[in-house]
């Protein structure tokens, strides 16, 4: 079973099991003094922030390069934070945005998996899924925050704004690092070729050429090393 079809199950049994996890949150905050029946924005927010807790637990394909195990998605999205703080960002494009968009695209995870970059068929429902998901997690806040950051999850989705295109190859840019140094990368695993990679990661060229010239170097030296295809 692909990796995101095992996670998408795990994590639909999961939220079978989501009115027991609400009750005994709502225990958990009674005994601490906050009552989620009242439903202050307080409760609400901490609510959601225990709920995405579970984005810890959803693996990547990708492996750590300082840990022999694989990456999980809360880890990937601090990463993809801390590569949009230091990297070089055109003047024009809003960094606070771009890391926003990075902290929320991958909580969809939580319902839906994760799916392997190259799962073409994982792709073909993948928005639908990310949808539903963002609407359930997002709709854990209060009506007005919760509606803008779904709107910020939206846009990035689209990637219809500097800052989404920027956010979105950030996070197209660190598997590929990844890849290159772990000691298993994803791509040996499953017999990917240059040419996909090249093909599927092409927003690097146009949002940051001197990352898309990094990326054709770690590619280079990745088939040579033969842990990616020619």
């Amino acid at each position: 079973m692909p990796n995101w079809r095992a996670s998408f199950t795990n994590n639909l049994v999961g939220n079978l099991v989501s009115g027991f996890e609400e009750r005994r949150l709502d225990a958990l905050f009674i005994s601490g003094g906050i009552d989620t029946r009242v439903k202050s924005s307080l409760s609400q927010q901490l609510h959601f922030l225990l709920e995405v807790d579970r984005l810890k637990s959803v693996e990547r394909q990708n492996h750590c390069v300082h840990a022999k195990r694989r990456e999980n998605s809360a880890e990937h999205s601090w990463h993809l934070a801390l590569f949009a703080l230091v990297l070089d960002l055109p003047t024009s494009v809003d960094r606070y945005r771009v890391i926003q968009m990075l902290l929320l695209h991958d909580l969809v995870e939580i319902d839906a998996g994760d799916t392997f970059a190259y799962d073409e068929e994982g792709h073909g429902d993948k928005l639908a899924r990310e949808t539903a998901a963002a609407e359930r997690l997002f709709g854990l806040l209060p009506q007005a925050q919760g509606a803008s950051l779904l709107e910020i999850w939206k846009e990035f989705e689209a990637q219809d704004s500097p800052e989404a295109r920027a956010a979105a190859a950030i996070d197209r840019f660190q598997p590929i690092l990844l890849n290159r140094y772990s000691d298993d990368p994803s791509w040996a695993r499953h017999g990917i070729r240059r040419d996909q990679v090249l093909t599927r990661n092409g927003i690097i060229e146009h949002e940051f050429p001197e990352l898309w010239s990094r990326l054709l170097q770690l590619t280079e030296e990745a088939v040579a090393m033969g842990i990616l295809l020619p």
